[in-house]
């Protein structure tokens, strides 16, 4: 009796060692996993912020460059008009160079109700144009007669990090409109 006692017991400290020692391989394990994991992780933070970066540089580039479209997704008259979504893929302000290519709907009218109307011209050469870089990206105007007897005033806020923009096109007689969408290289 006494040797059965001794032998299970033995078996007891044996199962109990053993035990002991996978789960020290395991958490071994665990431990080296976990450590993969992170620097995988980190590798990854360190891979998008590499294209952040990148991606900052190039909207920078092509606005100095004076190279790049606005594609607007949104307008809406300002101070507090209706939020139109615009899906017409030919809507787009393009500045090539010292021209600007004008393609965009506009709200007209003195009293509502107001008239939409389209400007569609190309301007060979626009007044006071100025490009600021500032903490969230540019700040770019300048002001064209666009062929008419009004002077319409162009400001751009371009958000580098975003690469989002929005466009307000103001007039001296007529409510400013305002425009959101993206900034694209040419």
């Amino acid at each position: 009796m006494k040797r059965s006692i001794y032998i299970i017991l033995t078996l007891a400290t044996i199962a109990l060692l053993g035990f002991a020692i996978s789960s020290d391989a395991q958490s071994d394990k665990s431990a080296e996993k976990q450590e993969e994991r992170l620097r995988k992780q980190e590798a990854r933070r360190e891979q998008r912020a590499r294209r952040l970066a990148e991606y900052e540089r190039h909207i920078d580039s092509i606005v100095q460059s004076r190279n790049f479209r606005f594609m607007p997704q949104t307008m809406q008259q300002l101070p507090a008009g209706m939020m139109r979504n615009l899906t017409n893929p030919t809507f787009e302000l393009t500045v090539l160079g010292s021209e600007v290519d004008v393609c965009l709907p506009f709200l007209k009218g003195y009293t509502p109700p107001y008239y939409p109307v389209v400007f569609n011209y190309v301007l060979t050469s626009v007044q006071g144009y100025n490009a600021v870089k500032s903490s969230e990206g540019w700040h770019i105007t300048f002001h064209s007669t666009m062929y008419s007897s009004s002077d319409y005033t162009f400001t751009l806020e371009i958000y580098s990090k975003y690469g989002g923009a929005t466009l307000t096109l103001s007039s001296p007689f007529y409510n400013s409109v305002q425009y959101t969408g993206n900034i694209l290289g040419i």
